[in-house]
């Protein structure tokens, strides 16, 4: 194995932190990030002085707000959380449903923003969360328009099953993305808990490019696509000329 680069070193640690693991002593991140005892703990003690790192009264390390402020200059993140809120809000008033917003982060959908739902469905969804982009309603809309050869390679690639309703045929994946294309939106049915669905679509920035996706997550009802696929059009148009996007044609969906 390649020995890792003093910055490597320092990225492992704070990789050793997820929302499985958002608290570790340091014998945890040692082991998580496979580092020597001693290596770890200096570069812990310097992520802490530094703020990167919290320890707290019963000697575990959490993330520290020094990377939270960092992390809210990203513009995929913060800022375009904060652009976002008030029509995911709207979204939300309309359908009093789980709302979502995500972006394409490599082959993962990344969530941003999640305001949850009366409804009883099970969301498997928080801030941060990270899922195939094949098996969630913004992943296919963020797929459906990534570059051409992305989805070639993604699509060729192995597609993980979470439920038996997950899409892991690639001809039926590229069939879904072209539908995505022609209708503006994604609707994923069962992939990923077999009692939900989810409507989504795609946000675009000034240039026209799609930069992230809105969703609605609700009890699985086929019946209830026609009636939401509107408000989440909506919602990701409100957002879009909040970025700076003005329609084309060329942009439009057909359907």
């Amino acid at each position: 194995m390649t020995a890792l680069s003093a910055p490597g070193r320092l990225l492992a640690v704070l990789a050793a932190f997820d929302h499985e693991h958002p608290a570790l002593s340091l014998t945890d991140v040692s082991r998580r990030a496979g580092l020597s005892l001693t290596t770890a703990h200096r570069l812990v003690a310097a992520l802490t002085e530094w703020g990167a790192l919290e320890r707290d009264t019963d000697g575990l390390y959490h993330v520290g707000l020094r990377l939270w402020e960092i992390a809210a200059l990203a513009p995929r993140g913060l800022a375009l959380r904060q652009i976002a809120l008030p029509y995911l809000e709207d979204l939300y008033e309309a359908t009093h449903e789980n709302v979502q917003l995500a972006v394409r982060d490599g082959v993962e959908v990344v969530y941003i923003e999640w305001i949850a739902g009366r409804s009883s469905v099970g969301v498997r969804i928080q801030v941060g969360a990270r899922w195939p982009l094949h098996a969630t309603g913004v992943g296919l809309a963020l797929l459906a328009h990534a570059r051409p050869a992305f989805q070639d390679a993604y699509c060729a690639g192995p597609l993980a099953a979470f439920t038996p309703y997950t899409i892991t045929d690639p001809a039926r994946l590229r069939r879904a993305l072209a539908e995505v294309r022609r209708t503006g939106v994604a609707v994923s049915t069962r992939q990923v808990t077999d009692d939900a669905l989810s409507v989504a679509a795609p946000v675009r920035g000034t240039d026209g490019t799609v930069v992230a996706a809105v969703s609605l997550v609700v009890p699985r009802n086929d019946a209830q696509v026609p009636a939401l696929i509107p408000a989440v059009r909506l919602a990701a148009r409100g957002i879009s000329r909040a970025l700076g996007w003005r329609p084309t044609a060329r942009t439009e969906p057909h359907g």
